[in-house]
């Protein structure tokens, strides 16, 4: 095997997430530069495990972008939220911030990206990563702070970056390991564990431990960098329970395999069995060999093959650990299961402080020792063996936010996304866990089929885990919006969007292909889709397109809307219920973009639909002129606005309209016909149309919006 020397010892040590609170606001910028420069480091220095530019470009996996958009990826996310927080006014390159922007990511395999992307070179990142390092590092020299850091704080967007960047450190490392082996090559500064039994017999037993009930709370309370999920509260009582003293290791898991578990469907729920379709897996997906020659198996790890050790822990996804419990739950006549995430912090209560505190790592996490996994008896904690560390511990617990959940405005879609009811919780930490993600506290989730550095341990416990799939819809702005566009309509106003499609399809000459950019949660590129070939909705929140996706899928979306006070009405909407079909459905394709940050593309269109995104857009007349190229000749800009301006979206100087020139009044419809003449012609007279969004029972806004008309020359 490699190098017997532990990982801090090769890296520089600052991997412990930094405390909010001090004394010393310098003492405390110069911790945050460090912070940074140091996972800056980090992050690049695991790029030197590629030893072929083809492990750049090659996807690792069919589910996820290939490494080269990770590369640059979380450079552009510090430009992007710097640029949303108002703590920089210019961007570094428009194309690359677009373009690695968001990951089309958490695919399931009938989810598939199949896009082809023109993607920048690694040298271009490179060069892309030197001057995003040297901007954040000159805003962090003259950012003002105030201690305690909190949301509000410029420092609080740095720490974003930074602990966004940890977490691609180590999903970076899951895709290199499962790139072809012969395009990586191990590295001393990342050195495997030399400790293993590569004999199965001298694996030690695993057993149960009992632990008795306890009343927990929930929720983030030290004074550390946190994610949105990981705040408010929850109660719990958990009832009392065995745990099993050791992750499942190797041994314990060929076990299974040996007893046909990947072939007998009996131990896999129906999530399980399609997973087992579409991989064809007969063992762990780290495994390499034949299980039928256990004696040469080899484990992949993240740059080499070595024979396979035993002790340490099975990697496997939750699917596989769910099918284990089961099987051995029919082998012992026991209630065996993976633990829920309260009953992984009863066995937390075994270690004793948090990673901040931690003179010495108590387990193989925070990089403090080697990586790679290491055998499971290693590290006692307590009763127990890595209760921390190692790896990730998959549970039953479908993730959500707790009682007092808010989303974070600067990234609205870290944990919304998730609370589907399809991301199972995963606590623990695994070797390269640092910064946030080495915390008690640390809440993160993955679908089931996702593979991380991540196994398992088993309880055998009474509790019955309720998976919910496609929960109700909390988020205020989301469940406003479904209602918006697909509830019940108020005081005889027309369903707005499709008032605005039965307009457009009164001025458009030919049908092909329509544009609806901000397009929400979708009902107008529904209502395009009745006559139009090709439909493309668009919009910048991530939640709205998901919400959008959901329903293409053929699933009821819903959502509470407040009636008054604690009480909430329990709503539904679904496309079949609007009574669009899913032929109709499928000739949408929804993506998440920027209207003032278009990606470039070769496509143009017979309809733009802009719905009451104009005076909402930080530059209006950026939009206008982007847009221009995408429309085809004669074909349609259809805009519908209410003109509210407002300096929280739209900088004064940037309003088009509702302004005075020279003393003299500029309507924005007049701004329009100024802007507009030169690439089109107005086809017919400006049309209000009146739309009414529901807040609470008996609140309701009535608006009333301009719709102009103009074609393309």
């Amino acid at each position: 095997m490699a190098s017997t020397k532990a990982v801090s010892a090769g890296l520089p040590a600052a991997t412990r997430t930094l405390l909010l609170s001090g004394g010393d606001v310098e003492q405390k910028r110069n911790e945050i530069l460090s912070y940074f420069k140091q996972t800056w480091e980090l992050y690049e220095s695991l790029f030197d495990c590629l030893v072929d530019e083809r492990g750049y470009f090659t996807k690792a996996i069919s589910l996820r972008h290939p490494l080269i958009f990770y590369y640059g990826h979380t450079a552009t996310f510090y430009i992007n939220k710097l640029m949303a927080a108002g703590l920089i006014d210019q961007r570094i390159d428009d194309h690359i911030e677009a373009m690695l922007a968001i990951g089309v990511d958490e695919m399931s395999w009938d989810d598939l990206d199949n896009s082809h992307y023109n993607w920048p070179s690694v040298a271009e990142l490179h060069d892309y990563r030197g001057k995003v390092r040297r901007r954040v590092i000159e805003l962090i020299e003259k950012m003002p702070l105030t201690l305690p850091l909190d949301w509000q704080s410029p420092a609080w967007v740095i720490l974003m970056g930074i602990e966004h960047e940890r977490i691609h450190l180590e999903t970076s490392s899951v895709l290199i390991r499962q790139l072809p082996i012969a395009w990586v090559h191990p590295q001393p500064h990342w050195p495997v564990c030399p400790q293993a039994r590569t004999d199965r017999a001298t694996v030690p037993d695993n057993s149960l431990i009992s632990l008795p009930a306890m009343s927990l709370t929930l929720g983030k309370t030290d004074a550390t960098y946190g994610w949105d999920n990981e705040y408010g509260r929850q109660e719990c009582y958990v009832r009392d329970f065995q745990a099993s003293k050791m992750l499942v290791s190797n041994a314990e898991f060929f076990a299974f395999v040996q007893a046909g578990g990947y072939q007998d469907t009996q131990w896999w729920d129906d999530e399980g069995q399609g997973w087992l379709a579409f991989s064809r897996a007969e063992m762990p997906t780290f495994w390499v060999g034949s299980p039928e020659v256990p004696d040469q198996l080899q484990l992949r790890l993240m740059a080499e093959e070595v024979a396979m050790p035993w002790d340490w822990p099975a990697e496997v996804n939750q699917l596989e650990s769910a099918a284990f419990c089961r099987w051995k739950a029919a082998q012992s006549g026991q209630s065996v299961q993976l633990p829920t995430e309260a009953e992984w912090y009863v066995l937390r209560e075994q270690v004793e402080g948090d990673q901040p505190d931690w003179s010495t790592a108590p387990g193989n996490i925070n990089l403090a020792w080697w990586a790679s996994s290491c055998p499971v008896d290693r590290f006692a904690q307590g009763d127990f063996y890595d209760v921390v560390g190692n790896v990730w511990q998959w549970t039953t617990t479908p993730i959500s936010g707790f009682e007092g959940f808010k989303i974070h405005p600067l990234y609205d879609d870290f944990s919304t996304p998730t609370f589907d009811g399809k991301h199972a919780v995963i606590k623990g930490g695994s070797w390269i866990s640092t910064g946030n993600e080495a915390l008690k506290s640390a809440r993160y989730a993955f679908r089931r089929h996702f593979f991380q550095h991540a196994g398992f341990r088993y309880v055998v416990s009474s509790h019955q885990e309720q998976l919910k799939v496609n929960p109700y819809e909390t988020d205020q702005l989301v469940s406003q919006y479904l209602d918006f566009q697909y509830g019940a309509g108020y005081f005889g106003v027309d369903n707005y969007a499709r008032k605005l499609v039965d307009l457009a399809e009164d001025v458009v000459n030919k049908r092909g292909s329509a544009l609806d950019i901000g397009c929400a949660t979708g009902r107008a590129s529904f209502e395009l889709a009745r006559t139009f070939d090709k439909v493309t909705g668009m919009d910048y929140s991530a939640r709205f397109i998901d919400v959008a996706l959901s329903l293409v899928r053929g699933e009821e979306r819903r959502y509470l809307m407040p009636e008054e006070g604690e009480l909430v009405a329990y709503c539904q909407a679904s496309l079949a219920a609007i009574g669009i079909t899913s032929e109709q459905a499928a000739r949408v394709q929804f993506v998440q973009g920027d209207a003032c940050n278009l990606k470039p593309q070769q496509e143009s269109y017979d309809l733009v639909l802009a719905s009451n995104l104009l005076d909402r857009l930080r530059d209006p007349r950026r939009f206008l002129r982007d847009i221009t190229p995408r429309i085809l000749s004669g074909g349609i800009l259809m805009i519908s606005s209410p003109y509210t301006w407002l300096e929280e979206f739209t900088p004064k100087e940037n309003w088009i309209g509702g302004i005075r020139e020279n003393g003299e009044a500029l309507t924005s419809y007049q701004a329009l016909q100024r802007l507009l003449a030169g690439d089109f012609v107005e086809v017919k007279p400006p049309v209000d149309v009146p739309f009414v969004i529901r807040e609470t029972a008996r609140k309701h806004q009535y608006t009333l919006a301009q719709v102009t008309f103009w074609r393309k020359r």
